[in-house]
């Protein structure tokens, strides 16, 4: 059986990419990181990337290769990382996936059913419609038709919404019944450990001041910036990204500045609600706590002894 990879996962603002660094004092590894939002160029304050100095310790990959126009995908991540764990193992390296997009995490564990393609008149009949009657509208029209899609999903989670109830238009069958006819699991064992919070209000603090920290860097202007630099709109995925979305209401005139910070911080929670969410049901997983001080200890001791099995 082929080595098995260890997976760094947890929820936003949990310590992964500290942990990860010092895993790299004891191992030579190289990062695949799972971050939807990471994989986006010039998008660097919002998505909270590795320094240079932290890229220059450690190889990084699946960062910065995206335009903000374009989508990726969680069928595309599991390719890329498929083909990642190959590359580095052939350099004598350990492969490390480290992040919380927790559907791309599903993705290469359990491989994806066949599903369709993106339809724009649909697409646009969805947003129409929600323009008109609101996300949570539709989000209980997902609820007649796939009822356990939209008990994972929130009721403004406009990107997922879309997507579930563009499926069931298409096919005439939920989401859920789709994925449930997964095949193709992982080429290699995955060895998950998660970064956990003991106490979520420490957390939601650690939050909050890292968006602080985002908005003192100049998140706004970086969106500005982005946004003079392409022809963006606020359906694109990437600007579906939590606080790009928000500063995107602000500059659209949208919100007054007063309310940017506590709507970034209000997203940034629910988005890590829902991480949380999904490391719940994942299964076989080593938690430990993300406040703890001994953690990136922890984090090394495990993998260390994943890394000594034959």
């Amino acid at each position: 059986m082929n080595a098995p990879v260890i997976c760094l996962l947890g929820p936003t603002a949990s310590g992964k990419s500290a942990a990860a660094l010092a895993l790299a004092e004891h191992l030579p590894i190289e990062i695949i990181t799972l971050d939807s939002a990471q994989a986006y160029c010039d998008m660097d304050i919002g998505t909270a990337k590795p320094s240079a100095e932290e890229r220059a310790r450690v190889p990084h990959h699946l960062i910065d290769f995206l335009s903000p126009m374009e989508a990726y995908s969680a069928a595309r991540f599991r390719a890329d990382a498929i083909e990642l764990v190959a590359q580095i193992r052939s350099r004598g390296h350990v492969p490390v996936i480290v992040g919380g997009t927790m559907l791309y995490y599903k993705a290469l564990r359990e491989g994806l059913a066949t599903l369709p393609g993106a339809d724009e008149t649909v697409r646009e009949a969805l947003r129409a419609r929600a323009a008109a009657q609101g996300w949570p509208a539709l989000h209980a029209e997902l609820a007649a038709l796939d009822a356990a899609t939209a008990a994972r999903l929130s009721p403004n989670d406009s990107q997922r919404i879309e997507r579930a109830l563009e499926v069931v238009m298409t096919t005439g069958t939920p989401l859920a019944a789709l994925h449930a006819s997964l095949r193709a699991p992982a080429p290699f064992p995955l060895k998950p450990i998660a970064l956990v919070p003991s106490d979520r209000a420490a957390l939601h603090t650690r939050i909050a001041a890292r968006f602080d920290a985002m908005l003192a860097a100049g998140l706004v202007d970086e969106l500005a910036s982005l946004r003079a630099r392409y022809p963006l709109n606020e359906n694109l995925p990437s600007m579906r990204c939590v606080g790009y979305r928000q500063a995107w209401d602000y500059l659209e005139g949208r919100m007054p500045h007063s309310e940017l910070r506590d709507r970034g911080i209000f997203a940034t929670r629910q988005l890590c609600k829902r991480q949380l969410t999904w490391l719940r049901s994942t299964p076989d997983v080593q938690i430990i706590d993300c406040l703890s001080e001994g953690r990136n200890q922890q984090v090394c001791e495990w993998a260390l002894r994943v890394c000594s099995l034959p």
